[in-house]
């Protein structure tokens, strides 16, 4: 029989084996945390940005925020992303009167064509908070800069999407939405630039530009009132991704697809589906991760070198056919 001595050094062995053990396992476990919680809190931000975009839901600005997501991680800044779930001015107005309050270092926004945002945009300024809009402008403010596309090469685009859809030859509608007025510089250069497109093509023409108001004149009716008048209108061309849906389905409603050429505006999950099915020709807009990733890298250039184009264009995508399984692709990225 084992002495109870040498029975006593075994156990021994067997609980220092055991505490080495436990030993190695937390030295690998605590080396591994550290490897992980280095990047996150190797640097602390150097400023701290407020984005306001028009809505959460729309897959344009799921693109910009993801776009200066990434700018933030390398310009190390931090960036509040805040939106109403759907359009709504004064949500819009409450985020960046919070932003103000909050004394950020610099507010992104988008705005609308209100003198509400040209008060606020005053106030930054003068608490010290540069402002950058994107998307849409208020050339009357003092906002330092604005990250967009240029109208007018939009309205290009568009022109050039509706003569491959009407083989040059149309009777062309337009419809412009309420979000700028008919007589806002933007749309006029869309439109300027739409006709600059098709002015060699002499058998086409744009013969009524219409604008859709909400709750007054939707685009869904005044498209009602195109099939029904005696212009034999074969042309669309919408400059808002929500007149684009609504002119789409009513071309489906009744029967005109084929008849009459859609050429709009976004990317929407329903007009990529309307593009797949050939319903709407195609599409063109701002290029939004771009949207978002030269937003932040601006007014990383504003803090630091109190300098920057006043004016930065990202651009014009162009969605067809060709090209809508690529943009589906990204929606489902983004899901």
């Amino acid at each position: 029989m084992k002495t109870l001595n040498e029975k006593f050094f075994k156990l021994m062995d067997k609980v220092i084996l055991i505490l080495v053990i436990l030993i190695a396992a937390l030295s690998i476990f605590l080396y591994k945390l550290q490897k992980v919680e280095e990047p996150i809190f190797a640097k602390t931000p150097q400023y701290h940005f407020y984005m306001v975009a028009q809505n959460s839901v729309d897959p344009f600005w799921k693109e910009v925020k993801m776009g200066a997501m990434d700018a933030a991680k390398r310009y190390n800044v931090a960036i509040e992303f805040n939106a109403p779930k759907f359009n709504n001015i004064q949500e819009e107005l409450q985020y960046l009167d919070i932003a103000i309050l909050s004394k950020v270092d610099g507010i992104i926004t988008h705005v609308s064509n209100s003198k509400e945002f040209v008060d606020l945009i005053e106030e930054a300024y003068k608490e010290g908070i540069p402002v950058i809009t994107m998307e849409n402008d208020a050339k009357d403010s003092k906002r330092q800069a604005f990250i967009g596309t240029n109208s007018f090469q939009l309205g290009e685009e568009a022109g050039k999407l509706m003569i491959k859809a009407t083989k040059g030859k149309a009777n062309i509608a337009i419809i412009v939405s309420n979000d700028y007025q008919l007589d806002s510089v933007n749309q006029n250069l869309k439109i300027n630039g739409f006709l600059d497109a098709i002015k060699d093509y002499p058998q086409m023409k744009v013969v009524k530009v219409y604008t859709s108001k909400l709750g007054t004149l939707s685009a869904e009716e005044i498209t009602q009132s195109i099939i029904s008048s005696k212009q034999n209108i074969s042309a669309i061309y919408t400059t808002d991704s929500v007149d684009t849906i609504g002119t789409a389905q009513v071309i489906v409603d009744f029967n005109k697809v084929g008849d009459i050429a859609i050429v709009g505006y976004g990317d929407t999950a329903d007009i990529l589906r309307y593009i797949d099915k050939g319903i709407i020709y195609g599409t063109v807009m701002s290029d939004p991760y771009r949207v978002g990733y030269e937003s932040v890298k601006s007014m990383v250039e504003i803090k630091e070198k109190n300098n920057v184009s006043t004016f930065v264009d990202i651009g014009v995508n162009v969605i067809t056919k060709d090209n809508v399984k690529e943009y589906f692709k990204r929606i489902q990225s983004m899901e």
